[in-house]
């Protein structure tokens, strides 16, 4: 028998205000950015707010609100007439739901939630650490001595806080494997000993840049176990810091919005920041979304003009200092000095994991805001489509497609055409409409009479090339002030989109959305069906599926497949399997898949007194919805990253130790080295100790 969860309240969604703090700049605790009027609809004539959008000299937009739905842009569609798949989801399939064996690939003894300060796998299976936080990769590195760290150390050092993890092929190098892992934020306090966060030094800045950014290093697999190691000074080993350069593509590069006393040409910037979930594409790079990046920059407060100010606002960029100080060693930080700098972040970024000597690109024409992921598949002709999420509250999810076409092959001219895919293509915006009626959706996460939340959706094309789809701005502005633009199309405000991934079973779209205590509250959107609970602290999974199974459709149908929480909560659900039998999830964060098609989901904050962990979840057949535990994280952290192989699966311990008053001196977790030893960020691999495949 389960025994009950206590409720953790006293943060929202049951993260540490440190974590808050270092991770998202507090970003709960300041007013939501959005404060756009958008609806809930489906087919309203919305009412057009004159609101002025202008770009001037130094590059601003002013703030924006809804217009009409009635935007048209390429390939308008006739409305969807049909629900999403409905596998195993009516009451008579629920019914019979319970029997027999999990899914496979889900065949293994759910781990009990519990707060023990270690990596919790099943029962029967292995588990290393791969690589940690300072472990040397480049040629030249030194080993990792917190006494002596420097910040050349730390760019040839695997850096701090892995999130996003992904593996790709060594095809010439037997039991060899190619891991880019990103890193998101530092937290000082448990970096240095002694630290000060009001007088930091220019060292301590310095080596926080070179922890930022993503590693590539070749691991090796041991032939008995699962397990793997780093192959240190391997050929492909590549260090991306917060100082690497750069290359702007796409129409928005060389825009007068981009440009900086540095870069006059708008062309080519500095690092990358805050690197979230990400995606690996048909074509054998890794993209990676740049998250919380307003925290970084300063004195937004000092900011005189009304258009400018508004516009960072709706972007979170908002105070004096900040947190780390950043501006006291590099102009670049502080917006009173250099105004563009902070457009330069929030993209979507590319890498060639196979080419150490390759620039590294963002990508204009995905589109700027807190991205979360960039995960591609192909339509039926060949082009790419990439579904991205913007993780704040009452934000928006969108796609991108491209253009052109991949091409198969090798071959240098081919490899140069499909790393120009991302480059021109249309970006939408989503927008999403119920069909229940509003009085049944009460804000407690009652079913509505038809026994789902579901509806239909439309993609609201923003820009196209040189081609703006929204009045009052141009396509330059589309790009780089993007969540203004989807105010004015009147996009569907979420709780919170982080992950989202297609199954490359189905094609069916999975949109992992955390939580938003905001959700209900005076003055801010009310509950809808695709959002339908008040103060949602345990978030929820949405499922949807493009019209006619065209990933370049503009119509899509959707239910929600998870409503997270406890299940002996009425307001949870697990696509109709029996609320017993599953275990408990809350603030669903990144998504993967196995090969057998179900869908894995990594916590970040449950609210649940439970530790953060990896649930494995049946998608279809009679065991859809059936939530199964694989593992949990230590104190304090999150589970980041995950990636199921056959033999193997691979998460990124992300913060651990990272509780309120910790630092160095007063740990608040031993994981993953002992006692005395430094808390440590590290990616994780857990495996059957029989050799056989997970989950059968």
């Amino acid at each position: 028998m389960r025994k009950p969860l206590p409720l953790l309240t006293s943060h929202p969604g049951g993260r540490s205000a440190m974590t808050c703090r270092y991770r998202c700049g507090d970003a709960c605790f300041h007013e939501v950015p959005n404060t756009s009027g958008n609806e809930y609809v489906g087919e309203v004539i919305a009412r057009a707010l004159s609101r002025r959008s202008v770009l001037r000299a130094g590059a601003v937009v002013g703030a924006a609100t809804a217009i009409g739905p009635g935007l048209t842009g390429p390939g308008a569609a006739p409305a969807a007439a049909a629900p999403a798949d409905t596998t195993g989801a009516t009451a008579a399939g629920a019914a019979r739901k319970g029997r027999g064996k999990p899914a496979k690939g889900l065949r293994f003894s759910p781990v009990e939630p519990n707060t023990t300060d270690a990596v919790t796998v099943p029962e029967g299976y292995g588990q290393n650490v791969v690589i940690r936080w300072g472990e040397p990769i480049l040629r030249g590195a030194p080993d990792f001595d917190p006494a002596r760290q420097t910040a050349k150390a730390q760019a040839g050092q695997f850096g701090y806080n892995n999130d996003f993890l992904t593996l790709l092929p060594l095809r010439s190098e037997r039991g060899r494997q190619l891991l880019v892992a990103n890193h998101e934020y530092t937290n000082e306090e448990l970096m240095f000993a002694g630290y000060d966060p009001k007088k930091p030094t220019r060292e301590q800045a310095e080596i926080a840049w070179a922890a930022h950014g993503l590693s590539v290093v070749a691991v090796q697999e041991e032939r008995r176990t699962g397990a793997l190691r780093p192959v240190p000074r391997h050929a492909l080993n590549r260090r991306i810091t917060a100082t690497t350069p750069f290359e702007f593509t796409g129409p928005a590069a060389g825009s007068a919005l981009l440009r900086t006393s540095a870069d006059p040409r708008g062309r080519r910037v500095l690092g990358t920041l805050n690197n979230c979930a990400g995606g690996t594409t048909p074509w054998g790079t890794v993209l990676s979304g740049e998250e919380n990046f307003n925290q970084y920059f300063a004195n937004a407060e000092k900011v005189t003009d009304a258009d400018r100010a508004a516009t960072l606002k709706r972007y979170g960029v908002v105070g004096g200092a900040s947190q780390r100080r950043w501006e006291d060693f590099d102009d670049r930080f502080d917006l009173v000095k250099e105004p563009n700098e902070v457009h330069r972040f929030g993209w979507v970024i590319e890498v060639d994991p196979y080419d150490p000597d390759s620039t590294p690109r963002k990508h204009t024409a995905l589109g700027r805001f807190k991205h979360e992921a960039a995960q591609p598949r192909l339509t039926r002709d060949g082009r790419a489509v990439v579904y991205m999420g913007d993780d704040e509250r009452f934000d928006y999810f969108y796609k991108f497609v491209s253009k052109k076409a991949m091409r198969r092959g090798t071959s240098a001219d081919v490899r140069r055409h499909n790393l120009s895919l991302l480059d021109e293509g249309t970006l939408y915006v989503a927008r999403l409409s119920g069909d229940s009626p509003r009085d049944q959706i009460d804000g407690g996460g009652t079913l509505p009479e038809d026994g789902e939340f579901d509806g239909t959706g439309r993609w609201i094309p923003l820009a196209s090339g040189d081609r703006s789809f929204v009045k009052g701005m141009t396509a330059e502005e589309v790009y780089v002030f993007t969540r203004l633009a989807a105010d004015k199309a009147g996009a569907t405000k979420m709780d919170r989109p982080e992950d989202i991934e297609p199954s490359p079973r189905t094609g069916r779209v999975y949109v992992a959305l955390t939580n938003n205590t905001d959700r209900g509250k005076d003055g801010k959107a009310a509950p809808d069906e695709a959002n339908p609970r008040n103060a949602n602290k345990h978030g929820q999974v949405l499922e949807f599926a493009e019209r006619g199974d065209d990933p370049a459709s503009l119509r899509f149908t959707w239910r929600l497949f998870l409503v997270c929480g406890d299940p002996e909560d009425p307001a949870t659900y697990f696509g109709g399997f029996p609320k017993d039998q599953v275990s408990p999830i809350s603030c669903p964060d990144n998504v993967t898949f196995d090969a057998y098609g179900n869908l894995w989901i990594s916590t970040d904050g449950n609210a649940l007194g439970s530790h953060d962990g990896l649930f494995g979840v049946a998608t279809s057949g009679p065991r859809r919805g059936e939530v199964r535990q694989f593992l949990t994280v230590p104190a304090g952290a999150e589970t980041c990253g995950p990636l199921v192989q056959e033999r193997r699966v691979l998460v990124a311990v992300q913060h651990p130790g990272e509780s309120d008053g910790a630092s160095v001196e007063n740990p608040a977790s031993a994981w993953p080295d002992g006692p005395g030893k430094y808390v440590r960020p590290a990616v994780v691999a857990a495996w059957p100790k029989d050799g056989s495949s997970v989950g059968r």
